[in-house]
């Protein structure tokens, strides 16, 4: 590829060239997808059309599964970086592709390894459980990863008078803490989106839609969980609304898990929790970066494309396959 392209790309995070507006893009991706023998795996806040193209659609836990089993050659990651890290890896001989370079996560940025490193140090006896959502070089600090769906029981694999440092979400940490009665040491970092939702509004909410089931994400703050009729990872929050009876659910979460409630549940409805800005939203600005125009691009030119050095590959993959590896033996 010319170098001025590279150099471009490098700059916006993306190859920005372009496309012929008559051409059928998911016709196009499931063309480059055989010829180069490439998987496509979507987190559930993508965009509908990035879902609907998609091989495999899941949470962190089912997408490193997906990561760490597939056989492709390239793996192009619709997600956010430290998701296409952790594919990378798993798979450190694949090509990982991101369709944006700079998709990243508030999570994760409120964790610099350095810092974390430090903190870490006052605390010499404690085993260190660090949620998926951070950087590889913040998993090679690691004793154990975890992700929302298995945290809780990662947790509760561990024998009880062991001391544990949970980090960066000090939400999800403070929400395991409760559910297994242990003491954990917080970092103090959280998810901007999951942040921001209005208990206020919710409430108001509630009392329009008083048959209403309202279910969160573990991110949430704590004055959030607590109204909640279900507190889950997306996955447990998409199985709840296939499962239980009600016929409306207020969902505080990144709004894009909502197409797959819809797919999976075509008579019911979903109503985004209203968050405590002026926007009607509550989208992940990261997760939003990727577009299937990108995708595309990024499939034909292979680029760009995630690179994660070779001790941090290492030290980062043993904390993960023991989550791997308790999550197998606890059958989640």
């Amino acid at each position: 590829m010319d170098i001025n392209v590279l150099e471009e790309l490098n700059k916006k995070g993306f190859i920005d060239e372009a496309i012929d507006p008559t051409l059928d893009l998911f016709e196009e991706i499931n063309k480059l997808k055989k010829e180069k023998n490439a998987v496509i795996l979507a987190h559930y806040y993508q965009e509908p059309d990035i879902q609907d193209i998609a091989d495999y659609i899941g949470d962190s836990l089912g997408l490193s599964q997906e990561a760490a089993k597939t056989n492709a050659d390239i793996i192009v990651f619709a997600g956010v970086h430290f998701m296409a890290e952790t594919a990378k890896i798993l798979s450190p001989n694949k090509t990982v592709l991101l369709p944006d370079l700079k998709a990243g996560c508030s999570l994760a940025d409120s964790c610099p390894p350095h810092l974390f490193k430090k903190f870490k140090e006052k605390y010499p006896d404690h085993l260190v459980i660090t949620y998926v959502n951070c950087t590889a070089e913040l998993k090679a600090l690691s004793d154990i990863v975890c992700t929302s769906t298995n945290a809780v029981q990662i947790v509760e694999s561990l024998p009880k008078e062991q001391k544990i440092i949970f980090g960066p979400d000090k939400n999800l940490g403070a929400w395991v803490a409760k559910k297994t009665g242990r003491d954990l040491v917080l970092w103090n970092g959280a998810c901007m989106v999951h942040e921001i939702f209005s208990r206020e509004k919710i409430t108001k909410l509630k009392e329009r839609h008083p048959n209403a089931k309202f279910i969160a994400h573990p991110e949430c703050e704590e004055a959030v969980l607590a109204m909640a009729d279900y507190i889950g990872s997306t996955t447990g929050l998409l199985k709840y609304t296939i499962n239980n009876e009600a016929q409306e659910f207020i969902v505080a979460t990144e709004s894009g898990i909502i197409h797959q409630m819809e797919i999976a549940n075509p008579t019911k409805t979903f109503i985004p929790a209203p968050p405590n800005n002026n926007c009607a939203c509550n989208d992940c600005p990261y997760m939003k970066r990727n577009t299937l125009e990108k995708l595309y691009l990024c499939l034909k030119n292979g680029l760009p494309e995630v690179t994660v050095p070779e001790n941090i590959i290492v030290e980062a993959r043993k904390p993960i396959e023991r989550m791997l590896e308790i999550s197998a033996s606890l059958g989640l």
